[in-house]
């Protein structure tokens, strides 16, 4: 490791940056982090979670000591074990890649594969594969490009995230969420929710980044890669995955630009390309140009900011747009709104003869200015509408296609379809929304029964009956932001006394 900080041309400030404690991550914080937040290890996918690696925890320690540090040995913490994880992690149902290779096909000789995996990348033979186009639908109608990778390009990638994870954990600034361990969407809504509650928000900025993941330029990419890393076996091996293009219909295409979506790594490149691009910058900005409070959350490239002032929002706003344009991204401009949201907004509106606040989407809610039985201001959220729909053309197909299988069979899974989505919607002040979607599905089973039998003698009543042997009860069973905040973020209530503190909505990396 070497300490010489080598520079990539302009980006952000570098000595306020640095000198950024975690404690001043976001608003909402006016203590320090709570221990062992920087101890953490990424899962990638779907088992992101808590992990503990000893072989990078003095990487981790270093990263976190010295913010200027380059890291010139990573590779060899690609070790055959750590691979071995890598696949376990991996889903075993997942759609392979274009080598045809599945899960349960490469664990039969699961060692002697790993083995060669490992030689192969420490001799420099391994090669990354193109990746497997897909088309994923999206809740407003349009298709998903997403890039299938081949299993043993997902392995090598997630072992990666893994190292990087430990330099880049302690680098992360607390209002970003997404894709990091021991963090999810929740989180973020949670922080955002205390955020616009607890600090003095009268404008609620919506930024939507146009086509981030196609879009993100790979040149700047491997520069901000670089005033960490400076092994070059490492940043050669992140190069493959860009260039590696993708096929579709037999047809092999370059990637010249972003990231190949769907793939383990690209949820951390792109957190290393808005960490610099975005988060610094947004960070400086805050604590040199506002003039009252002002609040950030991002998960991925979805971004809200919260601001006391209408001039300190249109400034930020002016300036977002062309920061982001320095490093090739644009803001999406019929998607980028900044309306008036908060505590008095109702108040100030209706004293200009205006409707009530407008309200914005984040993470599948809206987001609306509402009021407790009490009186006081609080944020609600209901489940966006376009979500719900889509959500239940989804049920809709599917229950024709198992039509004619067994009713217990298909309860079970209506069952589950139904307990995920109340996992994550089933929040304080949604229920109205969680009843209709239930009874949607309720209604959806029931004309896909009768239409099975060509009878209409299956009544309501007895739908219910069956309903309430396989579906759950829509009931709220997340507790409300304030409360799971306070307690994951016990040095952020707002009895610590730090002087200007400058909250902001968020954990501390």
């Amino acid at each position: 490791m070497n300490g010489g900080g080598q520079s990539h041309g302009p980006v952000v400030p570098a000595k306020p940056a640095n000198k950024v404690a975690p404690a001043a991550a976001e608003s909402v914080e006016e203590r320090g982090p709570t221990k062992g937040n920087t101890d953490s290890q990424a899962r990638s996918g779907h088992s992101a979670g808590l992990r503990k690696a000893s072989g990078l925890d003095r990487v981790r320690q270093v990263a976190l000591r010295d913010k200027r540090v380059r890291f010139t040995a990573l590779f060899h913490h690609l070790t055959v074990d750590l691979l071995g994880e890598g696949f376990k992690a991996l889903r075993r149902e997942a759609a392979p890649g274009v080598d045809g290779t599945t899960w349960e096909a490469y664990g039969r000789d699961l060692e002697a594969n790993l083995q060669d995996l490992h030689g192969r990348l420490h001799r420099g033979a391994y090669r990354a594969k193109a990746s497997r186009r897909v088309y994923i639908p999206k809740a407003d109608g349009r298709q998903r490009p997403l890039g299938v990778a081949s299993l043993e390009d997902k392995i090598v990638q997630w072992a990666l995230v893994e190292v990087l994870n430990a330099i880049y954990e302690p680098d992360f600034l607390g209002f970003s969420y997404g894709f990091r361990p021991g963090r999810n969407q929740h989180d973020a809504l949670d922080a955002l929710t205390v955020a616009i509650e607890r600090r003095k928000v009268s404008w609620v900025l919506d930024a939507d980044v146009a086509d981030f993941f196609t879009r993100l330029d790979q040149s700047w990419l491997v520069k901000f890669l670089e005033h960490r890393i400076a092994d070059k076996r490492v940043l050669r091996l992140i190069q493959q995955w860009l260039k590696a293009g993708v096929v579709e219909d037999g047809t092999w295409t370059a990637c010249e630009e972003g990231t190949p979506q769907g793939a383990v790594v690209s949820p951390l490149l792109a957190n290393v390309y808005l960490h610099y691009v975005y988060d610094m910058w947004a960070e400086w900005w805050r604590r040199h140009n506002a003039k009252g409070d002002m609040v950030i959350v991002r998960y991925a490239d979805d971004t809200i900011a919260g601001f006391q002032y209408r001039q300190d929002a249109d400034r930020f706003l002016a300036e977002l747009s062309e920061r982001f344009a320095r490093f090739g991204l644009e803001l999406k401009a019929e998607k980028t709104r900044l309306i008036e949201f908060g505590r008095f907004a109702a108040k100030d509106r209706k004293a200009r003869g205006l409707g009530g606040p407008e309200t914005f989407n984040f993470l599948g809610f809206t987001h609306v200015c509402g009021r407790t039985r009490d009186g006081r201001f609080t944020v609600k959220r209901i489940t966006i509408k376009e979500r719900m729909r889509a959500k239940l053309r989804e049920v809709k197909t599917e229950l024709r296609r198992r039509m004619h299988l067994p009713i217990p069979e298909v309860g079970r899974w209506l069952g589950s379809v139904v307990r995920g989505h109340l996992a994550y919607f089933a929040v304080p002040g949604n229920s109205d929304a969680l009843v209709a979607f239930v009874d949607q599905v309720k209604r959806l089973w029931l004309k896909a029964l009768r239409r099975r039998s060509q009878k209409a003698n299956l009544t309501w009543e007895r739908m219910t009956r069956l309903a309430g042997i396989w579906l759950p009860r829509p009931r709220v069973i997340h507790p409300y932001p304030k409360q799971r905040f306070d307690v994951r973020h016990p040095r952020q209530e707002p009895s610590a006394v730090v002087p200007h503190a400058r909250v902001c909505a968020g954990g501390c990396p």
